[in-house]
Parts: C-alpha cells; sequence; structure tokens
C-alpha cells in the first residue's frame, strides 16, 4: 500500500484477475536448403541467415526462383501422321535426361507449402545452385535455425539428393535430435528414395533403410514423423521452352518429313508449325517435378491448425497440387508401416483414394508403438501448450513463493486449459475430467523447494486422440414379430 502523508482522496486501481497465457504459434516450419540467391540489402546477406517469410511472394523477392535446366538434357521426337498429304496428328515424345535435371528442388517445395495451406515460415539459404548438395552445407542450416525460438517444424526437402545414404542419415538424426532437445518443434522426415517393395506385403527397404538408423531412444523419436512415398506434382521443371531444340521429325514412322522441322528450336517450329508446337508443349506439359512430402506436408500441417486445431491429427486431408504418389500402396504393406511390430517406428502412408484424390493417411510420430506419443497431434499439442505456459509464466520468477503466487499461476493456467478443453482439443465430460493444474506446500512442493526457490506445478491434459480404426460392428437378429 502506499504511504500516504497528506489529506485528500486517493486511487487506488486493483487487479483481480489472474494474468492470461498467449498462445504461441504451432505451425512455422524452417526451411533448410539452396536457393538462387539469399539477398535483401545487399549481395548475399542472407546466406546462412534464418530468414522468415511469409509469402511466395517473399521467398521470390528475397531468395529468387527455380534453377534453369539446361536444354540439352531434353529430347524431343515428333512423328507427324498423314494420311496423303493432309496431317492428321502428331506423336510427341518428350524424354528429359532425369539423373543431370537440377537437385536444388526447394523453390518447387516451397510452392508446394503454400499450396497446402503454408503460411509464416523461415528459410536458410545454404548455398546457390551453382553449389552441390552438401551434408556439412545443410547440418549448418540446422545448426543455425536452433538459434531461433519461433520455428516448430524442421524441413530440409533437398536432403535426399545427398551422395549417401549414411549422409541423408546424419541430416534426419540432426533435425530430430534438435527438436527433442529444444522440445519446442517436430522434425518431418523423408526417405531416402520412393521405391516399391520387392515382394507385395513387404516394407520397401529404402524405408526400412531411413527408419532403421533414426535413434532408437524412444524420447527422441517421437520428436519426428517419416512421409512415404514421394509426390508426382503439378510442376513442371525450368527448362526455357523455346529454346529447346527438336531432336527428330519424322512422318508416319520413319519418313524424312517435307519441311523436316528437326534441330530448330521450338521457337522456330512455333512460327513455322504451329499445330505441331502446340503438340509439343502439351506433351511437355505432362512431364511433372517429383518432389519429397515434407514440404507438402508442413503445409498440410500449417492447414490443419488454422482450420481446426494443433489437436487435430494432420491426416485424411488431400493435398493440394499433386497428381498422384509415385507409389501405390496396398493394404498389406500399409499395415506394416503403420504399426511395425519389429521396430516400433511407424511411417505414414500417402495414397491415392478414388474420389478423393491424393490423402494422408497415417498420423504417427516414430514412436508408434508407445500409447503415449504415438500420435503427431499430441506431440504437437503438448509442445504448444509446454511452451505457452513456459513464456506467459516468465513473470513469475522473484515474485513471492506464496499462496497468493500460486493461486494467480494455477488459474491462469486452468483458465487456458478451459478454454482448450471448450475448443475440442481435451476430451472429458468435465472440465475436471479434461484437466488438472496442481501447486502448493504439501502437494507439489515441500519446505525444502520454498527454501531452495521452486515453484514445482503440475499439469495433467488428457488431450483428445484420433479414432484411427473405425470398426463397424454388424450381425444378424432373429425376426421377433
Amino acid at each position: 500500500m502506499a504511504n500516504y502523508r497528506s489529506p485528500g482522496v486517493y486511487v487506488e486501481e486493483i487487479s483481480l484477475l489472474p494474468p492470461s497465457i498467449a498462445e504461441v504459434e504451432s505451425a512455422v516450419p524452417a526451411f533448410i536448403g539452396y536457393t538462387q540467391q539469399a539477398t535483401k540489402l545487399i549481395a548475399d546477406d542472407l546466406h546462412n541467415v534464418a530468414t522468415p517469410i511469409s509469402s511466395l511472394s517473399d521467398f521470390i523477392t528475397y531468395f529468387g526462383g527455380p534453377d534453369t535446366e539446361s536444354v540439352s538434357n531434353i529430347t524431343v521426337n515428333v512423328n507427324e501422321l498423314k494420311t496423303g498429304s493432309v496431317t492428321t496428328g502428331f506423336n510427341v515424345t518428350v524424354t528429359p535426361t532425369v539423373a543431370n535435371l537440377s537437385k536444388h528442388i526447394l523453390y518447387h517445395a516451397m510452392v508446394n507449402f503454400f499450396a497446402n495451406g503454408g503460411g509464416s515460415c523461415y528459410v536458410v539459404s545454404v548455398g546457390k545452385y551453382s553449389s552441390g548438395i552438401v551434408q556439412a552445407d545443410l547440418e549448418t542450416g540446422i545448426d543455425l535455425i536452433a538459434n531461433e525460438d519461433a520455428p516448430t517444424m524442421l524441413v530440409v526437402p533437398e536432403a535426399i539428393y545427398l551422395s549417401s545414404n549414411a549422409a541423408f542419415d546424419s541430416i534426419n538424426q540432426r533435425m530430430i535430435n534438435q527438436a527433442a532437445t529444444l522440445m519446442d518443434r517436430f522434425a518431418i522426415i523423408d526417405t531416402y528414395a520412393s521405391t516399391a517393395p520387392k515382394m507385395p506385403g513387404t516394407i520397401p527397404s529404402d524405408v526400412a533403410t531411413a527408419i532403421n538408423n533414426i535413434p532408437t531412444d524412444e524420447n527422441i523419436r517421437r520428436f519426428g514423423a517419416v512421409y512415404y512415398p514421394y509426390l508426382e506434382t503439378v510442376y513442371n521443371y525450368n527448362f526455357d521452352f523455346d529454346s529447346i531444340i527438336l531432336t527428330s521429325h519424322t512422318v508416319n514412322g520413319g519418313t524424312p518429313a517435307s519441311g523436316d522441322q528437326t534441330g530448330n528450336a521450338l521457337s522456330v517450329v512455333k512460327t513455322s508449325a504451329s499445330a505441331m508446337y502446340n503438340a509439343i508443349a502439351a506433351e511437355y506439359a505432362k512431364y511433372h517435378i517429383i518432389l519429397p512430402p515434407s514440404a507438402a506436408m508442413a503445409g498440410v500441417y500449417t492447414r490443419v491448425d488454422d482450420t481446426r486445431g494443433v489437436w487435430k491429427a494432420p491426416a485424411n486431408v488431400s493435398v493440394m497440387d499433386v497428381v498422384k504418389p509415385v507409389i501405390s500402396i496396398a493394404r498389406a504393406e500399409q499395415d506394416l508401416l503403420n504399426i511395425n511390430t519389429d521396430t516400433g517406428k511407424s511411417v505414414n502412408a500417402i495414397l491415392n483414394m478414388p474420389g478423393y484424390g491424393t490423402v494422408v493417411m497415417g498420423a504417427r510420430t516414430l514412436d508408434g508403438n508407445n500409447n503415449e506419443w504415438k500420435y503427431i497431434n499430441v506431440r504437437r499439442f503438448f509442445s504448444v501448450v509446454e511452451e505457452s505456459i513456459k513464456k506467459s509464466t516468465n513473470w513469475v520468477v522473484f515474485e513471492p513463493n506464496t499462496s497468493q503466487t500460486w493461486v494467480k499461476v494455477q488459474a491462469m493456467i486452468e483458465n487456458y486449459l478451459f478454454l482448450k478443453w471448450r475448443d475440442g482439443a481435451l476430451a472429458g465430460a468435465k472440465p475436471e475430467q479434461a484437466y488438472f493444474v496442481n501447486v502448493g506446500l504439501g502437494t507439489t512442493m515441500n519446505s525444502v523447494d520454498i527454501l531452495e526457490g521452486r515453484m514445482i506445478v503440475q499439469i495433467g491434459m488428457a488431450v483428445a486422440r484420433p479414432a484411427e480404426f473405425i470398426i463397424l460392428q454388424f450381425e444378424q437378429i432373429m425376426q421377433t414379430s
């Protein structure tokens, strides 16, 4: 109370309401990879700098566009179909030299992220397109993002092009170790390749290799999830289309064409044989970039968080800008991916479902056999709540460790959890069945804790879990009337 020294009327405002908890953002991925540029004010001033952006236009402004492909890495063959002197159509084959195409896919991954609902994120450019994909560069980027507090997801799509499986595994382990250490982020992991199982009902070798090398410690692997297979997107490689050289132009299966366009750039074909040019363009548009699913899943996480909440499992939702998964997964194979009794490490399948398109049909962490932490939404919801309460209780440091402070802290946390329960994040018919908050001498602390300055708050939550297996039980009953 103030020390009043002279007569008069004084006003005091008394605060009766507890402080509130401001919830942290749940979906802020960090992308690490190579870009065309890394410029904001001067050349390369964003190289190896964790840079926040909020849109694809921001990415293009700071980091540029896609890598340009050499026209020497694509062949175009046209067989002109004629009846007499009348052209009836064109058989066109477009064949890129896949091994020589650019491995720098971060730009396309960012496009896919924003197409799937992505928003605010961080980008760490570890080099330009003139560089190869180098393990040390990506590791540097991952270590840099550890210094940022805002990111909640880690994505390194270009890691699939590292020179060895060991290097790829090292990147995955670095991501998931960082997530487990900081406990405020989640690693979205790809497989090193997407190949079909050699035998029906088995796990593909590249998937088995990826999950086998993830740390066996369940306290670590619960902070990451693996998705399979790769996705055929609707995007095309960045060839200068009109500069592509027509490799061959024949008629009816091999006769050199009259007005042969062989050796001409497509810009020339466009002016002299527009119908052929249009046929080539239509066939060229069918060749799509294949991307690992991590960036798309970061967008799906963001979309689900924004529309439903972080407590909703990011599954049974469509993936945008995707033609189809590159591998069709059978039910017997998905059974082994989803619940692996040998390793306990789950892999989330992405399926092509008739009538629904490309759909994510897995919601498990790598700790897929652990009843506490098997579901992605449970792990991510706990991370959000822990980080939100941690930051909002900073004011308590050096406050008196007495019942007045304990009541404020308990009320603040209970109010926050009540709102989560009301929104559907916590299971229970009544608030007391959904959560508890305990703090006090004789409850969570003893006299030694008080003397040593420790305030211990115990918080329990019954997070809503997904209905992963819908079981409809039917039986016949006898006629009774």
